[in-house]
């Protein structure tokens, strides 16, 4: 609840401590637009928990139960292990019992207490918060306060948070190539990519220092593996293009830097943007305004009882930034490379599809070229003029039609 502006947490008692489940029928043909309303509904955290349960009935044998959790109660790893506890208590309760769990090591009062602890005083100079936030203020300092997008529309005076997706598929083959490139650098393959998407942001909006925004598991240890609550954390990697490196320079460049920004986690996001004070706006997000994320936490797999139980996605139309490049690695069973799969997010305040799916058509062509030559010299790869190709490579996910992959032929 919020008194005189101040936010508190209020711990309910058990009895108090319920989720409705709200039970509606639903035609197969509707479920994905009740899916989309049902998870769209905000919040209203002074006067509700941040979880609520919503079964979709297709049928006697057919359901479809949504789960929607508040960022303040849990994150994207925190997923996994509340499936698994929503299996053992589905499970028990079937059987006619209580579920048996086995007692975490830790809850997360004890990862706050935890945390204060080891960052100490801000005010104390020997701090470790101290010594993180003045690594930041040398390493953010003078960052632009807008990277120069071409927009298709001018930037609205508030955000509305609207968005769309279009999917991202690359083939084992330029995965594979991308392994090889991190291998090569001792890097990671985020860091190839994000390499190539500043290089990408660089050309298309006539900047050379490129702030990008990435999230961080923030769990260092492995007691809090477990545990379901928020530990996310926000980090600004700023890529600098200038000089005329190669592209395998590039790439020892953001491993230098993202390194250097890991070593230097913990300082929240919100106190980092305090901190910097970089001028506020209703507009933009501030300090990024682009998006890089590796899903790479555990799947979260529910077996409920003797049912058969399997994900299915929610499409929403919303957007936190102005672009968010969301992406994940597929391994075959031998564990060799099997593609990537994403999409790119977009702020429909400011971007056509069109220009985003030309956006991804650049991309592919960008990895392409430097893969297959690292040593190239990035201002020469040219991805403003296209190519005579002919390759699916996007599959445009849009609710209103079937999704079904594209043939960019002239690219």
């Amino acid at each position: 609840p919020d008194t005189d502006g101040r936010p508190r947490q209020e711990i309910l008692a058990p009895e108090r401590a319920t989720v409705d489940l709200t039970v509606d029928d639903v035609t197969p043909e509707d479920l994905g637009a009740a899916l989309s309303r049902a998870a769209s509904v905000p919040y209203d955290l002074v006067v509700e928990p941040p979880l609520r349960a919503h079964l979709f009935r297709l049928s006697d044998e057919d359901h479809v139960l949504l789960l929607v959790v508040h960022h303040i109660a849990s994150d994207g790893w925190s997923n996994a292990p509340l499936s698994r506890d929503l299996s053992t208590a589905y499970t028990a309760r079937c059987n006619g019992t209580a579920p048996d769990w086995q007692p975490l090591p830790v809850q997360y009062a004890d990862y706050t207490l935890w945390q204060h602890d080891v960052l100490g005083d801000e005010n104390a100079p020997e701090s470790v918060l101290n010594g993180q936030l003045d690594y930041w203020r040398r390493t953010l300092a003078d960052l632009p306060e807008e990277l120069n997008l071409p927009t298709d529309r001018p930037r609205p005076a508030e955000m509305s948070y609207r968005g769309e997706q279009v999917t991202l598929r690359f083939s084992p083959e330029l995965h594979t190539s991308l392994v090889d490139l991190a291998r090569e650098a001792g890097g990671t393959v985020f860091m190839v990519l994000q390499a190539a998407i500043a290089a990408l942001l660089g050309k298309v909006s006539g900047g050379e220092d490129i702030p990008i925004g990435t999230a961080v598991a923030g769990r260092t240890d492995e007691a809090l593996d477990d545990l379901v609550g928020f530990f996310v954390n926000t980090l600004v990697l700023r890529t600098d293009l200038s000089g005329n490196p190669t592209f395998r320079a590039l790439v020892e460049r953001v491993k230098e830097a993202d390194l250097a920004a890991y070593a230097h986690q913990d300082v929240p996001f919100e106190r980092l943007v305090d901190e910097l004070n970089p001028v506020r706006s209703m507009a933009r997000h501030p300090l990024f305004q682009v998006m890089l994320s590796m899903q790479n936490t555990p799947a979260a797999g529910t077996k409920l009882g003797s049912l058969s139980a399997a994900p299915l996605p929610v499409a929403l139309d919303t957007a936190k930034f102005d672009l968010s490049f969301e992406l994940g690695e597929r391994f075959s069973s031998d564990g060799s490379p099997a593609g990537l799969e994403g999409a790119i997010e977009f702020a429909t305040d400011l971007f056509d599809r069109s220009s985003i799916e030309q956006l991804a058509v650049r991309l592919f062509q960008l990895l392409e070229t430097v893969v297959a030559d690292p040593d190239r010299v990035v201002s020469t790869v040219d991805v403003l003029t296209a190519r005579e190709r002919e390759r699916v490579l996007v599959e445009w996910n849009d609710t209103a039609r079937p999704v079904e992959p594209v043939t960019l032929a002239g690219l």
